[in-house]
């Protein structure tokens, strides 16, 4: 993967709405109107939407896409390498396209929210297990779960403490 285009892609602002669109057209996936708008909406988010919530957006925008379409779909672009099962927990499996680039996630349990980002230190650990074991490193995932720490009770001191 293109690490400085997939990097700008993230920092630019506004996603190419086109982009899963041309990975499913490189791969022979025929492009029906259904499958374009689920490509778009994949291409749009900026979270992990699970497939009822890609419903939602898809249904959203068009009234006439069933559920079993989203899933039917998000099932083929799995197949096709285009987009990854994530399990952040939650009872259900969140989505992330491939051409994110490479990427590690912090999930907060409290809220679901999903943080993605890079750490060069966590890389070269990786390597360097792998070699202390005998292999070279071809792939890695990192998922961490965290809460953020509650904030300290203030005392509030009266005059007369």
């Amino acid at each position: 993967m293109d690490h400085q285009n997939d990097a700008a892609h993230r920092h630019e602002g506004k996603p190419d709405p086109s982009r899963i669109e041309r990975l499913c057209i490189e791969r022979g996936l025929k492009m029906t109107g259904q499958r374009r708008l689920i490509a778009r909406v994949l291409s749009e988010a900026e979270d992990h939407p699970d497939v009822e919530e890609l419903y939602r957006r898809a249904s959203a925008l068009d009234a006439r896409i069933s559920v079993a379409t989203v899933y039917r779909t998000v099932r083929l672009l799995e197949e096709k390498g285009i987009v990854e099962r994530r399990d952040f927990g939650g009872g259900r499996a969140r989505f992330d396209p491939t051409d994110r680039g490479h990427h590690h996630h912090l999930i907060d349990v409290d809220t679901g929210k999903v943080i993605e980002f890079e750490d060069p230190e966590h890389e070269a650990l990786a390597r360097k297990i792998a070699e202390r074991l005998g292999f070279v490193l071809v792939g890695q995932r990192l998922e961490l779960f965290g809460r953020r720490p509650a904030a300290a009770p203030t005392v509030k001191k009266g005059r007369g403490s």
